[in-house]
């Protein structure tokens, strides 16, 4: 019978193949995480950026909630395909005031990274309430709910809770006391529509400012 090899013993032993497996994938996970933690580039945000406002941050919550990820990524890639339809791929200094950030591949619908000051607000009112009005083919479902008024009584915790995960510029968190003593204010008289379609219109409009 022949000697076996290292490469022979490490096969038939389930539980020490088991080990290095995840041994070498903590290692080369490590090796590619780690160096960006050190990147400005994808801890600081983008020239020009600005955290969401209270209207923003209420509708990009209604944004989550609906389920608007399941069909429109927020992530243009770097090739020529993907910037000549949608604009500038997209960088993760964009997105540091996410929680979660909406990156992803799905794409029943377009792209919406670059999304705003594409079209205007009415456009976008009219789009979610009945797609089909503005784009005859959309296979996109009505959002007819969404014109009701916007709930405000949780806006003040929310954006402490932002304060304490979001990145902060020279130490500051994103938004001062002022901010969250006026947030109910901001949102008076606003519905859900008013809401997302204000967070619809600052998609992706820094780096346009930045370019």
């Amino acid at each position: 019978m022949a000697e076996q090899t290292k490469h022979d013993i490490i096969e038939s032993n389930v539980g020490l193949l088991i080990l290095l497996i995840v041994l070498v994938v903590s290692v080369g996970g490590l090796v590619e995480i780690v160096p960006l933690f050190f990147q400005k580039s994808t801890t600081e945000p983008v020239a020009g950026l600005k955290p969401y406002d209270a209207v923003q941050v209420v509708g990009r919550d209604i944004y989550v909630r609906e389920g608007c990820y399941n069909c429109h990524s927020q992530m243009i890639r770097p090739f020529r395909a993907e910037t000549e339809r949608y604009g500038h791929y997209s960088v993760a200094g964009e997105f540091v005031y996410d929680h979660p950030f909406q990156w992803g591949s799905k794409r029943t619908g377009p792209d919406l990274a670059r999304v705003g000051g594409r079209y205007s607000d009415e456009w976008h009112r009219i789009h979610l309430l009945n797609p089909r009005d503005v784009v005859p083919e959309s296979n996109m479902p009505a959002f007819y709910w969404l014109d009701r008024p916007a709930d405000a009584s949780e806006i003040e915790a929310k954006m402490r809770a932002l304060n304490l995960v979001t990145f902060k510029v020279d130490g500051k968190p994103p938004y001062s006391d002022a901010d969250i003593a006026g947030a109910r204010k901001a949102l008076e008289g606003k519905t859900e529509l008013d809401a997302l379609v204000a967070y619809l219109q600052g998609m992706g409009t820094a780096i346009k400012t930045a370019r």
